[in-house]
């Protein structure tokens, strides 16, 4: 299943970004993204479900972070299976969120910081962030077939990119808490019911 992204391999989009490393839309970027939403947002579960099908046909790796698929060798089975549907949904939902907030950085920012946060409690590390913006554009270029163009492509891989830095960052802050609360317990002696 071939998915021709121009200078856009998961790999890539794996790599560390820094704040610099990673261009902010641009007002003509933002519009693209919003028009194109609107035509993807018409076959939103079917996008979900081959993004997923895809991560996991691509990185086979990625369904050991889902108990529920982790055993499932038929990925034809996973095309119908409603609990794809459904986390294919839920990450729909933090696109169409993410693009509604793409006027208000700092609201998509703490939405993408507390996604992160919420995936170190999956036990979902930031390596497999990346991988779902590569296979998300590999989903919806047939659905937007001549609209796609390679000024598209470049402001969703920049979109995605921007998204899973802050996701990373929200993961590590919420692992950085976890050690220090688990430190904090260690060294606080504890209180025993001693008779007095």
């Amino acid at each position: 299943m071939g998915c021709a992204i121009s200078g856009l391999a998961p790999k890539t989009l794996g790599e560390t970004s820094t704040e610099e490393d990673v261009a902010h839309l641009n007002e003509k970027q933002i519009q693209m993204i919003k028009e194109s939403w609107k035509v993807i947002q018409e076959d939103i579960a079917k996008v979900g479900i081959i993004m997923f099908v895809r991560l996991f046909e691509t990185h086979p790796e990625c369904k050991d972070v889902f108990f529920l698929f982790r055993d499932v060798e038929d990925l034809e089975m996973l095309r119908t299976s409603r609990e794809l549907r459904s986390h294919g949904l839920r990450v729909m939902s933090f696109v169409e969120k993410s693009v509604a907030r793409l006027d208000q950085l700092e609201r998509l920012e703490v939405l993408a910081m507390e996604l992160g946060m919420s995936h170190y409690h999956y036990n979902a590390p930031p390596k497999y962030y990346s991988y779902v913006g590569a296979e998300f554009i590999c989903a919806v270029q047939p659905i937007l077939k001549e609209r796609w163009t390679p000024e598209l492509e470049e402001a969703w891989k920049t979109l995605f990119l921007y998204l899973s830095r802050l996701m990373k960052q929200g993961y590590q802050e919420e692992t950085n808490r976890h050690h220090h609360d688990a430190a904090s317990r260690k060294e606080r002696p504890e209180k025993r019911n001693t008779p007095r």
